[in-house]
């Protein structure tokens, strides 16, 4: 006997709860769910931050931060869609994109990206260019004003 309540202090890891497994497991009839309600049934499961009809606190809790309205009167072209205007024109501009259907109407500011082969020399007027194409326009013998 005194063997046996040795071994079992010895014992580090605990053993698995064996539920509804008879009155004396201390496990039995209920399993350790309670009598009724939402949590006591099979299958149930409550989703996190749910508070039994409450409005949860995500929804109590003021709200912050905004969405910048910059997005959307800023427009990224690609150069490949306008290198057809740059042999036509040799200025160009807002006006210029938005009576040629490249830009919507209510666009205030543009910048041209990509990369691509300039053969005349241009004008830009009130349009953002990357590095690359800034320095291959004034190359050219073109110019950039703000």
């Amino acid at each position: 006997m005194l063997l046996k309540s040795v071994l079992l202090v010895g014992k580090r890891s605990k053993r698995k709860k064996r539920c509804g497994r008879g009155i004396g497991s201390g496990l039995g009839k209920t399993s350790g769910r309670g009598h009724k309600g939402q949590k006591s049934r099979k299958g149930s499961s409550i989703r996190r931050g749910f508070e039994g009809g409450q409005t949860p606190i995500y929804r109590r809790s003021p709200k912050f931060g905004f969405t910048s309205r910059k997005k959307i009167f800023f427009k990224e072209i690609k150069f490949n869609k306008i290198s057809n205007l740059l042999k036509k024109y040799e200025f160009l501009n807002l006006n210029l994109l938005k009576t040629n259907k490249i830009v919507k109407k209510n666009i205030k500011s543009v910048k041209i990206i990509g990369k691509g082969k300039i053969k005349n020399t241009i004008t830009l007027h009130g349009i953002q260019v990357t590095k690359k194409l800034s320095n291959m326009i004034i190359k050219m013998g073109g110019e950039i004003k703000y």
